[in-house]
Parts: structure tokens; C-alpha cells; sequence
């Protein structure tokens, strides 16, 4: 395969029409057989890679903020608007944030790992949200199953996500980060495909607009304290790496069908057959 390959099966699994901001091809490469796919790489890991003799590096986060990186936290507001938020209000939720990523990303170094990738011969591209919603959809179908029984509550969501075979096998658990198990719920928004998590700003529009449950893969303690402060809404933390991982697993089985090797690291959660 080649890399623009690997990128429109990732497009194609998850709907996406063109490369999103937060991922992209930075040294292509053809005739791919071997693969090594972590979290996160950086030039360390670039240098693993070529003791390791593998034909293409791909990492799930991006190696820098880009300048147009805030794109992609736009998605917030398609979430919220879909869910029934008044746009003028998912806008403003967002728009400190989106300033804040305009301003890193004038400041990254955005070409520090794929130099190194460059000079060492080495395949390397980032694959970020389009993953990133084929785990989202799959949480999002473990929600739905629960609210289309009826009577579903908090605790009813936050066991069918703990299901999932990458929850499962995770470190971490899916937490209720705020609020009560017993609490009936009925509009959920799964937040999570729109770079980073929406803390405070996202979570509180949707408490503020009807929906009972927010569900982020992770969120900043203070950010939740201010949540806890105001005592609105529940809200769960699946855990970061079990939550991305949800979406590398239906990717890297395409992979590996089409006759790839594919080594995973550096934070890939793959549960057992």
C-alpha cells in the first residue's frame, strides 16, 4: 500500500471527505509492509522505527499544533447543534478555545518530528480524527442502544461504554466524573472527534440547553471543578487512551486484512480475540 492509500481508507471508514487539519501525510512513501502505529512519536520513536526496519510510521496525534488545527474543535459545535444547542450559543462555547489554538498554533515548531522523519528515510503521517470518529460512532451506538430501551439512566450508560472489549481492557475505567448513576437521562452528547475534549465551555452550553449527559474521553481537573461548582448535568470520562482506542481497532483490522504487518506501541490498546 501506499501512504495516500492508508489515508483514504481512514477517510472512507469514517466519513470524511478531505484530510481534516489534525492529521496528515508528512513523508510518503510506497510499497508499505511493515507498519508501526502508536499514540504518540516523536524522534525517538523515528529512531526506533528505523532499528525496527519498518516501511511506514503513523502516529494518532498530531507531532505539533498547526496553524489551522482549530478547525477540526469545530466540530463541538456540530455535536451541540445536532443535539439541539442554538449555534450562536455552541459558537460561543468554542470560541475561547479556537482563539487559544490560533495563538499555539503561530508558536509550534510544526515541522520538528517530520524533519527528523525526512532526514532518517522514513514513511510518516498522523491519522487523528478520522479515527477518532470511528470511536466516536461506536460509543455512540452503545449510548443508543440504551436510550432506545427506555428508562435508561446515567448507570445504564456508563456500564454499556464500560462493555466495550477496549474499556475493558484498559487500566483505566469509565468514570462518572459528575453526577448520579440513578438519574434518568434521555439527550446525550458524545463529545469526542473534535480535536480535544470541550471542557467547561461545551459541557456547561450543553447542560445549559437540555442535554443530561455529556461524555468526554478526558477533561482538565480544574475545568471539571467549575462543572461540580455549578452542579448541573452529569457528565463521563471514559479515559483517554481506552477512548481512542476504540477507533483504532476496526483501522488496524482493516490494515492487517489488506496483508500489512502492523507492530502497535506506545499507548494502543488492542483487546484480545
Amino acid at each position: 500500500m501506499t501512504t495516500d492509500e492508508i489515508m483514504s481508507l481512514a477517510l472512507g471508514m469514517s466519513g470524511y471527505r478531505r484530510v481534516p487539519e489534525d492529521s496528515a501525510i508528512f513523508v510518503p512513501g510506497n510499497g508499505i509492509r511493515k507498519v508501526l502505529f502508536g499514540l504518540d512519536v516523536s524522534t525517538a520513536e523515528l529512531q526506533l522505527a528505523k532499528t525496527l526496519g519498518v516501511d511506514l510510521v503513523i502516529a494518532h496525534h498530531p507531532p505539533a499544533t498547526t496553524t489551522e488545527i482549530w478547525k477540526v474543535f469545530l466540530r463541538h459545535v456540530e455535536f451541540m447543534t445536532a443535539a439541539g444547542v442554538p449555534e450562536d450559543a455552541a459558537l460561543a462555547a468554542v470560541a475561547e478555545k479556537v482563539e487559544g489554538l490560533k495563538l499555539r498554533g503561530q508558536a509550534a515548531n510544526y515541522d520538528h518530528v517530520p524533519s527528523v522523519a525526512r532526514l532518517l528515510g522514513i514513511p510518516f503521517m498522523n491519522v487523528h480524527a478520522p479515527l477518532d470518529e470511528l470511536g466516536r460512532r461506536r460509543m455512540r451506538e452503545q449510548v443508543d442502544a440504551v436510550l432506545t430501551r427506555g428508562r435508561a439512566t446515567v448507570g445504564d450508560v456508563v456500564e454499556a461504554l464500560r462493555a466495550l472489549p477496549e474499556m475493558r481492557a484498559a487500566q483505566t475505567t469509565v468514570q462518572l466524573a459528575m453526577g448520579e448513576g440513578a438519574t434518568p437521562v434521555r439527550k446525550v452528547v458524545v463529545a469526542h472527534g473534535a480535536y480535544t475534549n470541550g471542557g467547561y465551555p461545551v459541557a456547561r452550553t450543553c447542560f445549559a440547553h437540555g442535554i443530561d449527559l455529556v461524555v468526554y474521553i478526558h477533561i482538565d481537573f480544574g475545568e471539571l471543578q467549575r462543572l461540580r461548582a455549578e452542579g448541573r448535568g452529569n457528565l463521563i470520562v471514559t479515559g483517554h487512551l481506552a477512548g481512542d482506542s476504540l477507533g483504532f481497532t476496526p483501522f488496524l483490522r482493516e490494515l492487517r486484512e489488506r496483508g500489512l504487518k502492523v507492530t502497535t506501541f506506545s499507548g494502543v490498546i488492542e483487546p484480545i480475540a
